[in-house]
């Protein structure tokens, strides 16, 4: 009986040492925003060049930029951070195939639980923008619109980007989960859909500056 409790005593002492390593690594940022989007799309894609305008947008300003350190998208951002003045990190996650910390960062962590690798998303984050992307995007967005409506953390900026991409969930959104008095009116004010990363920017920016909030 004892012998099998003991697996689950070592994982405990991983978590923890996985909070703590993150913890640390982090703790001088301040102000930073979490930039959320798919693994798949391709440098040469249109989306991939404007994940890349993003980072330089918000590097630029000294705003660190959090992504999940992959490629795709979160490579996009953070190559558009990299040679700026904000910090550029990635919280790359275990996965079954192998995902690789790509080229871009100043700071680099790896998780193997997807619960501490998401608390480290928030706890540092004074923004979150939703890039195009799959069901990890989607878990992301969701975690922190919860986050939000339940105040289990104070409200921030949560922009998606891209009409054509989040315009159907939107339209569920209202049409369907609000229709069935799932969730408030108020509810769908938690987040706000913008065309362009630039307008994204604009608004997040604004936002940390009347916080002063920049480093």
């Amino acid at each position: 009986m004892l012998d099998a409790k003991m697996p689950e005593a070592w994982r405990v002492l991983r978590i923890q040492s996985e909070l703590v390593d993150g913890i640390e690594r982090l703790i001088t940022l301040k102000g930073a925003v979490t930039v959320f989007g798919g693994a798949r799309f391709p440098e040469g894609s249109p989306e991939y060049q404007q994940a890349v305008r993003l980072g330089e947008l918000l590097g630029s300003e000294g705003i660190p930029v959090i992504t999940g350190g992959g490629p795709g998208l979160m490579e996009a951002c953070n190559r558009g951070a990299f040679p700026e003045p904000g910090s550029s990190i990635g919280l790359n996650i275990e996965l079954p195939f192998e995902q690789y910390p790509n080229a871009y960062l100043d700071i680099s962590l790896h998780f193997r639980y997807f619960f501490v690798r998401k608390f480290m998303f928030v706890k540092h984050a004074a923004g979150f923008i939703a890039l195009p992307g799959g069901y990890g995007t989607l878990d992301e967005l969701f975690e922190a619109l919860t986050l939000v409506q339940t105040q289990k953390v104070q409200r921030f900026p949560i922009i998606l980007v891209g009409k054509k991409h989040w315009s159907g969930l939107v339209n569920w959104l209202m049409d369907t989960v609000l229709e069935r008095h799932c969730i408030d009116a108020s509810d769908l004010n938690l987040f706000r859909l913008v065309d362009t990363v630039d307008e994204a920017a604009e608004n997040i920016i604004e936002y940390i500056k009347e916080r002063n909030e920049v480093v």
